[in-house]
């Protein structure tokens, strides 16, 4: 089971009580106090591991607690310290306030490991508090309670390059074609109910990831269908695909339109992330209708072919950009494309690697 959203309560442990207690010993005629000090109470640690890919494992475990700390003993004996607990949560998962909703951590690389509460101190035992006025102390502290704090956790998938598009146009089969991803594909619509990624190889030594939501239908920002749920996994995605059905009731430009809408409702940063556009399914038309209704939608996203009408070609990109004038406002290319026959494919698989590569390095030289 896919779970992206659990709300938990933590707890950190309690420090252990100091102990009250005299020495008493044969032979030894003032032995005085000796009582020892509680153990600290367990710490809450939050670690980042790769290979957990959801928030199901909190599924019933409502409230999770550290150990708390022991109390001292006699001759000063400190109390055991309480076991801290480690929370292991999939790299993308943010730790958010549930009253405030202020994200409190946002857990992005592998390994990382980050103390979240911390446990109570132990108490004091008596033999603290022996001065030459209270020579026979009858107190110690008691442990420090430790912090409790509900929180949500939210877990937003890491990709390279997010897929967007209406149900049933192909995301699925594309990222299975493209990646090592086996999404369930069907010839219905909302066959994917959870989001999925694949690792897109370009050659030997570069990929990119790539990530398919359920589809997006008009109102989804309003909560309609299931696209609102699953939005939050492409917010991180450095580059977008915008997938139009060619073969669709809907016109080209309908579906473009709609669905820069729902991602603008959703979120303004999201809705100016750098895209492309793919118009699927381009094999269920013949050669001249893809050629007409992809000259068409270009005229009315107000953009030039990259070619005249006599020398458009079907496989191959009917608008690129020039990379070393990349202009983020307009898609980097637009291209018809085909899952079953391959059409256009391997251009579009190296041009959102290169796109991919040149907005990482645009983000670390803001950094």
């Amino acid at each position: 089971m896919f779970i992206d959203n659990v709300v938990i309560t933590l707890s950190s442990g309690k420090g252990g009580a100091g102990a009250v207690s005299f020495r008493r010993e044969k032979h030894v005629i003032q032995g005085g106090p000796d009582g020892g000090d509680g153990g600290r109470g367990g710490d809450v640690y939050f670690k980042v591991d790769k290979n957990t890919h959801t928030l199901s494992h909190f599924r019933g475990n409502l409230h999770l607690k550290a150990k708390n700390g022991q109390p001292g003993g006699g001759r000063k004996c400190y109390g055991k310290s309480g076991e801290s607990l480690e929370i292991i949560v999939p790299p993308g998962t943010q730790i958010i306030d549930n009253e405030t909703d202020e994200i409190l951590l946002d857990l992005l690389e592998d390994g990382e490991k980050i103390k979240f509460l911390e446990g109570g101190k132990g108490g004091l035992g008596n033999v603290h508090f022996k001065s030459s006025t209270n020579q026979r102390p009858t107190h110690a502290q008691p442990g420090i309670t430790g912090v409790t704090k509900q929180v949500r956790l939210e877990l937003k998938l890491i990709a390279d390059v997010g897929l967007v598009g209406f149900p049933n146009v192909g995301k699925s089969t594309l990222i299975s074609v493209l990646s090592n991803a086996q999404p369930e594909i069907a010839n219905y619509e909302f066959t994917t109910l959870t989001p999925k990624l694949g690792v897109v190889p370009t050659d030997n030594y570069s990929s990119f990831v790539m990530a398919d939501i359920p589809g997006i239908i008009g109102g989804a920002s309003e909560g309609k269908g299931l696209g609102l749920e699953f939005l939050r996994h492409i917010e991180r995605t450095k580059f977008l695909l915008f997938m139009l059905d060619i073969a669709n009731y809907r016109e080209l430009f309908e579906q473009y339109e709609t669905l820069q809408k729902e991602l603008q409702n959703f979120s303004q940063d999201l809705s100016q992330r750098g895209f492309a556009i793919a118009l699927s399914r381009s094999d269920a038309l013949s050669t001249d209708e893809v050629i007409q209704k992809t000259q068409a939608f270009l005229n009315e996203i107000g953009l030039k072919s990259n070619e005249t009408e006599e020398e458009f070609h079907f496989e191959k990109p009917a608008y690129v950009q020039n990379m070393d004038e990349y202009d983020i406002k307009k898609p980097f290319f637009v291209a018809p494309i085909s899952s079953i026959s391959n059409l256009n494919l391997n251009s579009m698989k190296y041009a959102l690697s290169q796109v991919v590569k040149k907005v990482k390095i645009a983000k670390e030289e803001e950094l």
